[in-house]
């Protein structure tokens, strides 16, 4: 049995160093968000933030709904850290604004509870798909701390510099 994880693990390392696997991994997938383009987009919600004087979460998660990019001002709610980061990640995994998901899940709607999924959705206002200049989306941005007109304006700052 010894012989064989040798002789597996011996394959294994020649075929990845042929191929090239360990050579060059992968920095960033296409249509993915790239840490500067996070920093960015976070930079100009900041600075839209700053202009409106409300303390806030900025959250920036990537194509596959995983944090890239955080920052919390002073004085911004600690509660409002999960809310940030939730409402990035609900405008990534269904690629519309939390404000456009919000009015398709009240009562009578056809999404009426997706709130209670993907262990809990935030549906209000703050969370914007990223958009990319190819018209790909590369991730989501979610801004709390304000009232849901605020956080959807710092989250629209920061978007509107990816285009």
């Amino acid at each position: 049995m010894r012989k064989l994880s040798l002789s597996l693990v011996l394959v294994f390392t020649v075929l990845f160093s042929a191929t090239g696997f360990a050579a060059e991994p992968v920095k960033t997938l296409p249509g993915d968000i790239t840490l500067a383009q996070a920093q960015t987009i976070l930079a100009a919600a900041l600075k839209k933030a700053e202009e409106i004087k409300i303390p806030m979460n900025i959250a920036i998660v990537d194509a596959g709904g995983n944090l890239k990019a955080f920052y919390r001002q002073e004085d911004a709610f600690i509660g409002s850290i999960d809310i940030s980061i939730k409402k990035a990640v609900t405008a990534r995994y269904f690629n519309m604004p939390t404000r456009a998901l919000a009015a398709a899940s009240q009562v009578g709607q056809p999404l009426y509870g997706i709130e209670v999924s993907n262990d809990g959705l935030i549906i209000f206002a703050g969370g914007v798909p990223l958009v990319d200049k190819n018209n790909v989306i590369i991730g989501a941005i979610g801004v709390s701390g304000g009232s849901i007109d605020e956080d959807e304006s710092v989250a629209m700052a920061g978007a509107a510099v990816i285009k």
